[in-house]
């Protein structure tokens, strides 16, 4: 392999194409350029959730890293968005929430903004869920609402952190 053949790479060591498209494990991640849409972290052990989302990621020009467990080492961040399976990963919610804002979730070293966490688990489990909120997720949808409809979940988290952040300002 030449100089001009190695494989380039996205800031966060993630592989391109040679026209600047981030890779997945599928492939190409479509015609976006690597720097664009959301990085969403998921923490969930679920490998039919992960695939689910991967999907849906792609869908709304996201680039997914999965997680099985909130004290599993991460590579890669910052993350735009942090998605975690409170069924999966059972246990308390309020010790998931705190552990992956300690861990995965936490401020990049420059002092940015943490990513928003999206607690998400099933519609009968509505405890779970607000002692999630209540913990310091940014949101808590059921399941349902975070696969049917994604892009609105998304970008409503997104639309929140953008009003958080001009009102920063």
């Amino acid at each position: 392999m030449t100089n001009d053949e190695t494989p380039a790479t996205t800031p966060d060591g993630r592989a391109t194409t040679p026209d600047g498209r981030a890779t997945t494990p599928d492939g190409p991640a479509g015609d976006r350029p690597a720097a664009r849409g959301p990085a969403i972290l998921l923490v969930s052990p679920d490998l039919f959730t992960s695939s689910r989302i991967a999907g849906l990621a792609r869908g709304v020009g996201g680039v997914l890293t999965t997680l099985r467990g909130p004290g599993q080492p991460s590579t890669g961040g910052p993350w735009d968005i942090v998605l975690l399976d409170l069924e999966a990963l059972g246990g308390d919610p309020a010790a998931v929430v705190s552990g992956v804002r300690a861990g995965p979730a936490r401020p990049a070293a420059d002092g940015g903004r943490p990513p928003r966490i999206i607690a998400f688990g099933p519609h009968v489990a509505k405890e779970r869920l607000e002692r999630a909120r209540a913990a310091g997720a940014d949101a808590a949808v059921s399941r349902g609402e975070l696969l049917g409809d994604f892009a609105g979940v998304i970008a409503r988290t997104a639309a929140a952190a953008g009003a958080e952040a001009a009102g920063a300002e």
